[in-house]
């Protein structure tokens, strides 16, 4: 494992995606693996702390994840951005290799058994709260975050700091047919 990958707490967790990044998540079901983009993830709650993503029912890994209650929200880079657009526009029910032909590179965090992406920025393993009612009319999995872990290069002392780390760390953020934006230049309130 990658020795700048780091535990986050998990009081802190939530602080990985309150930015509104686009995100990967990734799911394993009877060796089925399988990695899509999001752009709909939510930090909704702190202790435990909580997500939400939404997962349209066309999906394979929503299927994956209806079967084996959890997944992985992963926040990937700048330099991932043909990866995440590869992720978000291939299916795996039209593309059974589509991990290989997106030149996805899965591992494991140490105890977990889940399929993580490498490169990213920051992993939260997730465990669905089931609520199908939600689930089927919206769309939307609630999930509790059981760990969480961030790359130290860009996120340590519990917050991102983008603004002192290389710009291939920035996360993305994707507005419509594959366009995206990089995060930004960071503004502090108090001097402002």
């Amino acid at each position: 494992m990658n020795s700048h990958i780091k535990p986050v707490e998990l009081a802190k967790a939530g602080r990985l995606v309150n930015h509104g990044p686009t995100v990967l998540v990734s799911a394993r079901h009877q060796g089925v693996d399988n990695v899509m983009a999001v752009a709909w993830c939510c930090g909704l709650d702190f202790d435990p702390p909580k997500l939400t993503v939404v997962l349209d029912k066309i999906a394979h890994t929503r299927s994956l994840i209806e079967a084996s209650g959890a997944f992985v929200v992963q926040v990937p880079t700048f330099e991932q951005v043909g990866l995440t657009d590869n992720v978000g526009t291939l299916s795996l029910y039209e593309e059974p290799n589509k991990l290989t032909h997106a030149k996805v590179p899965l591992f494991e965090m140490p105890g977990q058994t889940m399929p993580c992406v490498e490169g990213c920025s920051a992993w939260l393993a997730c465990k669905v709260i089931n609520e199908p009612h939600v689930q089927e009319e919206y769309d939307l999995f609630v999930a509790e975050v059981t760990a969480a872990w961030a790359d130290d290069r860009v996120f340590h002392g519990g917050r991102w700091h983008f603004e002192t780390a290389e710009p291939k760390w920035r996360s993305i953020h994707h507005v419509a047919g594959g366009h995206f934006y990089a995060i930004g230049e960071a503004v502090d309130a108090k001097t402002r």
